[in-house]
C-alpha cells in the first residue's frame, strides 16, 4: 500500500482528488493538508511514501514544503501545479521533487504517476519539460533582483532598503524599473514573477 499525503489550499479538489485516489487498490490518503506549514506537520506525523504537494498554497509554498519534508524524511514528492515556469522546475528538482505535474492530470494517470515515483522513477510533464528548454533570458539587473527577492516576502520598501544595503530612493528606482520591465503593476507581482521564472 502507498501511503499518500495531499496538500492543496483548493479544499474542494483536494477532497476530490483524495476520494478518487482511495478507490485505487494500491493507494492511501492518510492525511490531507491546506496549508505548506500543515503539510510539513503532517508529514513529519504520518511519515506518507508520497507527498503530493500544490506548488502555491500559502503560508510559503509547496516548494518550500518540498524541500522541508525531503530534509527530514524519505518521503517522495509530487508538485502540482496550474502554471508551471521552467525556473520553478529546475528549482523542484534541485530541491528532490520526483514528480511535476500540472492540475489537469486526470486522477487516473496521477496514480499512475505515483505508483512510478513509488518505484524510484522520476516524472516530468513533457510539456513542463519542452518550455523549461525554451526559457527567457532574465532581464533584470543584478540589483534589481536583490530588491525583488527581498520583496517576495512582502517587505516595506524601508526594511528592503535595510536588507540590501541601499537608499530607499534607489530601492524604489530599482523596483520602478523591474516593474516596467516585467510589465507589471507592483512590486509584489514584480516579485512574483521573478520567482515563477526562478529568477530569484
Amino acid at each position: 500500500m502507498i501511503r499518500l499525503l495531499l496538500a492543496d489550499d483548493e479544499e474542494l479538489l483536494r477532497s476530490a482528488l483524495a476520494a478518487l485516489l482511495d478507490l485505487e487498490d494500491d493507494l492511501s490518503v492518510v492525511a490531507q493538508a491546506a496549508t505548506s506549514t500543515d503539510a510539513v506537520r503532517l508529514a513529519r506525523e504520518h511519515r506518507p511514501d508520497i507527498a503530493v504537494l500544490d506548488l502555491e498554497m500559502p503560508p510559503a509554498d509547496g516548494l518550500t514544503a518540498a524541500e522541508q519534508i525531503r530534509a527530514e524524511l524519505p518521503t517522495r514528492i509530487v508538485m502540482v501545479t496550474r502554471h508551471a515556469r521552467p525556473g520553478v522546475l529546475r528549482r523542484a528538482l534541485a530541491a528532490g521533487v520526483s514528480g511535476f505535474v500540472p492540475k489537469t492530470t486526470p486522477a487516473v494517470r496521477l496514480a499512475e504517476i505515483i505508483r512510478d515515483v513509488a518505484a524510484g522513477r522520476r516524472y516530468v510533464d513533457s510539456d513542463i519539460a519542452a518550455s523549461a528548454l525554451t526559457e527567457d533570458d532574465c532581464p533584470l539587473s543584478d540589483r534589481e533582483l536583490d530588491v525583488l527577492r527581498a520583496a517576495r516576502t512582502g517587505a516595506s520598501v524601508k526594511e528592503i532598503a535595510k536588507e540590501v544595503g541601499l537608499a530607499q530612493g534607489t530601492v524604489r528606482n530599482y523596483l520602478s524599473a523591474a516593474m516596467s520591465k516585467l510589465n507589471v503593476s507592483s512590486r509584489h507581482a514584480a516579485a512574483h514573477r521573478a520567482w515563477e521564472e526562478g529568477w530569484i
